[in-house]
């Protein structure tokens, strides 16, 4: 018997990337660098006329996404325009960077993921 739950990541994982994204303010072209797909491929994402494989390297860009959505979500206390500033600031943690800038290449998102995983146990 397959697994129903299983079946579903896909499409879970799909909207839940396109629902981050619009929570953090994360623009179309941004995601398209993040997941490393096109900015076409984007729109389909938006417009359900695309789902994330797990077979390929978006996949894991978007869950780190997610990741870190939850993460930054648990520190602010689910402030919406306070998690969108966060991303957009310069951070010390990062050298003065800004973790948005980050989050195009796959060490930066994970070393976002990273620094707010920790925050949160802290």
């Amino acid at each position: 018997m397959p697994d129903s739950n299983k079946d579903n990541e896909p499409i879970i994982l799909s909207k839940a990337v396109v629902n981050t994204a619009t929570y953090l303010g994360i623009n179309k072209a941004q995601l398209a660098h993040i997941l490393g797909i096109s900015a076409s491929t984007v729109g389909r994402l938006y417009t359900n006329d695309y789902i994330l494989s797990p077979a390929k390297r978006e996949w894991n860009s978007a869950v780190l996404l997610v990741r870190l959505f939850r993460s930054l979500d648990s520190i602010i206390g689910g402030v919406s325009d306070d998690a969108s500033k966060w991303l957009v600031s310069e951070n010390k943690a990062f050298g003065g960077e800004k973790p948005i800038d980050l989050l195009e290449s796959t060490e930066g998102l994970l070393r976002v993921v990273t620094y707010l995983d920790t925050s949160c146990t802290i």
